[in-house]
C-alpha cells in the first residue's frame, strides 16, 4: 500500500493540442487517473465506494505548469494524500518527464498540482464525514515529495 503513487503515461497524439503540446485539460485527466489508481491500490477502487454509499468528488483543482510535455514523452505523475479532515482531503501531485541520459536517469518537473476532494453520500448527494475505514488507508505524507 503506498503512501506514494506513481501512474506512469506515455503521451500520445490525441493528448496534443494545436500548439504542439499536450493539453492543459489532459493534466487534469492524469491528476484524476492517478488519484483513482492510487485509491484502488489502498483497497478502495470505485466500486468498494459504490458498496459504503459514499465517495469522493472534487471541490477544486490548481496547477502550475512549469514546462512542456510532447507526444512520446514518458511521464509520470506521482501522488499524495497531504491532508484529510472530517469531510475534505487534500491531494497533491507531481507531474515529471523521466528519460535516459548518457550520465543516467534524468527528470523533469513539468508541474505540480494539488485536489482538493470532499467525501460526499452517493444518495443525499451531500458532504459526509469520511469513514474511518477509508481514513486509515491513507497515509498522510505532508511534506512536499521531490
Amino acid at each position: 500500500m503506498p503512501a506514494i503513487y506513481e501512474l506512469p503515461i506515455q503521451v500520445a497524439l490525441e493528448d496534443i493540442d494545436p500548439l504542439g503540446h499536450v493539453n492543459n485539460v489532459t493534466y487534469l485527466q492524469w491528476m484524476q487517473s492517478a488519484a483513482l489508481a492510487h485509491s484502488a491500490a489502498q483497497g478502495w477502487p470505485h466500486e468498494a465506494y459504490v458498496l459504503l454509499g459514499a465517495g469522493w468528488v472534487v471541490r477544486s483543482h490548481t496547477i502550475e505548469y512549469l514546462q512542456p510535455a510532447y507526444s512520446g514523452d514518458s511521464v509520470v505523475v506521482v501522488t499524495w494524500v497531504a491532508d484529510m479532515k472530517k469531510v475534505t482531503s487534500l491531494r497533491r501531485y507531481r507531474i515529471v518527464r523521466r528519460t535516459l541520459r548518457e550520465t543516467g536517469p534524468h527528470e523533469a518537473l513539468l508541474a505540480t498540482a494539488s485536489t482538493d476532494w470532499a467525501f460526499v453520500d452517493f444518495n443525499s448527494r451531500l458532504p459526509r464525514r469520511i469513514s474511518p475505514e477509508v481514513s486509515r488507508s491513507f497515509e498522510i505524507v505532508d511534506h512536499p515529495v521531490s
